[in-house]
């Protein structure tokens, strides 16, 4: 099987997977309304090289609600966001990235590991395509599973900004 790689376009809002030289999947995602930028507090998407460090929710349910990286046992509905309108809401599945640059997105006030920058499910209302999370990579429930299923812990990322 070839390499593996998923190329993050902030300007596109766009995600593609790739496999070898070929892209064999893309989605629309939203990165952060703050623009691009490594430093931790900043609300913005890291740039870089970076690699899957971790895969979270795997045989969850479709719009299962994660805090701290764990499922509470709640399923996101419409309800639930009119009771907590200002929740950054991270469902379905978790791909925790880690950067490789050191002193770029790695280490020190920029590590994206330690801001806990994901690509995570969000509520299928929110638009994709516009710059509107706080540093993570939002997509579709039914996108950020199918990319779960195609990708492993140590496949490379490319956030382009």
């Amino acid at each position: 099987m070839s390499e593996r790689l998923i190329h993050v376009s902030l300007p596109a809002q766009r995600l593609d997977l790739l496999e070898g030289q070929r892209v064999v999947a893309t989605y629309s995602v939203s990165t952060a309304r703050n623009g691009a930028g490594e430093q931790r507090n900043s609300g913005c998407t890291p740039r870089g090289w970076h690699r899957i460090r971790l895969k979270i929710g795997a045989g969850q349910p479709l719009n299962t609600v994660f805090a701290g990286r764990r499922p509470t046992g709640e399923i996101y509905s419409p309800e639930w966001a009119v009771r907590y309108p200002e929740r950054d809401w991270i469902l379905t599945r978790i791909l925790w990235l880690t950067g490789l640059e050191s002193g770029y997105n790695r280490g020190g006030h920029c590590d994206t590991l330690r801001r806990f920058i994901y690509i995570h499910g969000c509520p299928d209302t929110a638009p994709m395509g516009k710059p509107l999370s706080h540093g993570c990579i939002r997509m579709s429930n039914l996108d950020v599973r199918d990319l779960f299923e195609r990708v492993v812990a140590g496949d490379r990322v490319f956030i382009a900004g």
